[in-house]
């Protein structure tokens, strides 16, 4: 009888324990992300980039549409070899005082898996970067290579998330942001807690809400309400979509939302750049939003914040 009370006992604690931790996202990536054994590699969201591929003779009219839009400066604009294979691509650098953007306009075919990682990355070491990622959940999807100015690895998270993780051989320095823009990420409900797990490990980072019931008009489905995540670290804001991916144009496409003081302003400025807007103006809560294409393709979300 005694082993059957001590053998019930512990079920009992167990049971309690896992249902702790299933019932309680935040206390498993929390204890997540103290038993992963790494450090920080992040040096600052201003260092982390909106990857942007369009074709060469869209180039120029999209680096001016972002720049009128946002304001900003650019790095010199270049023509490089950036992938470990044979490839060339036009190439340069758009700060904004909402956010980075790497352009790239490929003048070959492109080579697999590049074009698909939404960011890129800046890390304080490459080697101490992909060991954290692979002891966090994430895959090394291209492995470090060599590029003109320092080193470049691509790795995704559970999820099929794909982000490049760069480190330059001098350290570069940019100012910092008037306004960190957001990683919109969208995931299945099967794996939004491995990828958010694996995310929060790596970056150091913490789920800043968690809401069930999100309305369904931020994703374009009105009437219905989905789950959204928003996560922060020092390598800047995440959003994490978890849907069922049925979504209509362009939900899903855009890769980052910008967050502006003045709303109104901005979008004027946009469709004056040769914008076009692809979801009209909203509003949710204490946001007004819009989704908006630049010349040469790339979709963005335009956001203000209300504040109270």
């Amino acid at each position: 009888m005694r082993f059957n009370k001590i053998t019930v006992g512990t079920c009992v604690a167990l049971v309690l324990t896992l249902g702790l931790a299933v019932g309680s996202p935040d206390f498993a990536f929390a204890q997540t992300a103290e038993t992963a054994g790494t450090v920080s590699v992040a040096v600052g969201p201003q260092y982390d980039t909106t990857h942007v591929y369009v074709a060469p003779e869209d180039f120029n009219r999209f680096v001016a549409s972002l720049l009128a839009t946002f304001g900003g400066t650019t790095t010199k604009q270049g023509v490089f070899t950036v992938t470990p294979t044979q490839s060339s691509t036009m190439s340069q650098l758009v700060l904004t005082p909402v956010g980075t953007v790497s352009a790239f306009g490929f003048k070959t075919s492109i080579p697999y898996p590049f074009g698909l990682e939404r960011t890129g990355y800046l890390v304080t070491d490459m080697d101490e970067a992909v060991r954290a990622a692979k002891a966090t959940g994430a895959d090394v999807f291209v492995a470090p290579f060599n590029d003109p100015i320092g080193r470049d690895a691509i790795i995704q998270w559970p999820g099929g998330v794909n982000t490049q993780l760069y480190w330059h051989t001098t350290a570069p320095s940019y100012t910092p942001l008037q306004t960190i823009p957001e990683d919109r990420v969208y995931v299945s409900p099967d794996r939004v807690d491995a990828f958010v797990r694996s995310f929060l490990a790596f970056s150091h980072g913490s789920v800043v809400s968690d809401e069930a019931q999100a309305l369904g008009v931020e994703i374009g489905r009105p009437g219905v309400t989905y789950r959204r995540l928003r996560i922060e670290s020092k390598f800047g804001k995440l959003t994490a979509l978890v849907t069922d991916g049925h979504l209509p144009y362009p939900y899903g496409r855009e890769m980052t939302g910008y967050e502006v003081s003045n709303f109104a302003e901005t979008l004027t400025k946009a469709k004056a750049a040769g914008a076009d807007v692809l979801v009209p103006p909203y509003k949710t809560g204490e946001r007004d939003a819009v989704v908006v294409r630049f010349p040469g393709g790339y979709i963005a979300e335009i956001h203000s914040i209300t504040k109270e």
